[in-house]
């Protein structure tokens, strides 16, 4: 892999019907890249991968390092080497969101995204440990226990891509949070910034891993309309 492509394992679509088993390892999915997002086997929490660590965020708010055996139903990835690096100071979510559609062009590429530096406040949620036989990504994500944090440093980390790709991925933002002191983590919910360092990087190669292996992923036979309206629902 290079720093020019964002590698995927499964994709955001196949955890709606409820394909929450993991079927990449922790250790496999650190070949391709650095940095990135996703989820545990079971949809057990939020993954945050930074420097080449990944983490899962808990429903019951801890914050631990995952082991290089378990595995995710989904997750992206990539090898972090930003194209822009900026200090931005008192932006709230939209100005920050809309700031960087505008100056870096983002609406109709593939980019990460990283802001690390102090929050005036952050909102995460984290989806809750499934059990078989699996419930859909809507029902199972109905109840999400929810966490705040005020004066929080820690860094944000996630992804921008075209709408026109909802259902293999988020369609816009999709971003998770990890504090310094590994207290509040998570899929973020809502933030502002007090000062923090943003950093972009745009890719022209989007790679999605499919689990050709996994028996239940073979079988399912996808809506694409209930795909997009559940994503909405979940994810947002």
């Amino acid at each position: 892999m290079t720093a020019n492509t964002i590698y995927q394992h499964g994709t955001l679509g196949l955890l709606v019907p409820g394909l929450f088993e993991g079927t990449i390892t922790a250790g496999e999915l650190l070949t391709h890249g650095d940095t990135g997002i996703g989820t545990l086997d079971g949809l057990n929490g939020e993954v945050i991968i930074l420097d080449g660590h990944a983490y899962q965020a808990r429903e019951d708010g801890q914050i631990r390092e995952i082991d290089a055996t378990e595995t995710m139903p989904f997750a992206s990835v990539h090898f972090e080497q930003p194209d822009v690096s900026v200090d931005v100071k008192g932006l709230s979510q939209a100005e920050f969101e809309q700031q960087l559609l505008t100056e870096y062009q983002l609406e109709n590429v593939f980019a990460a995204v990283r802001v690390t530096g102090t929050f005036k406040h952050i909102k995460t949620r984290v989806a809750p440990k499934q059990t078989r036989p699996y419930q859909t990504l809507v029902a199972a994500t109905t109840k999400q226990p929810e966490f705040e944090g005020d004066n929080v440093t820690g860094t944000i980390i996630g992804y921008y891509a075209p709408h026109l790709f909802q259902g293999a991925t988020v369609g816009g933002y999709h971003l998770h949070f990890l504090s310094d002191d590994h207290q509040l983590g998570g899929h973020l919910l809502g933030f502002d910034i007090d000062q923090a360092t943003v950093k972009v990087q745009r890719f022209a190669d989007f790679k999605v891993h499919l689990p050709i292996d996994n028996a239940a992923y073979l079988q399912e036979k996808f809506d694409n309309q209930a795909i997009d309206t559940a994503i909405n629902k979940a994810e947002r």
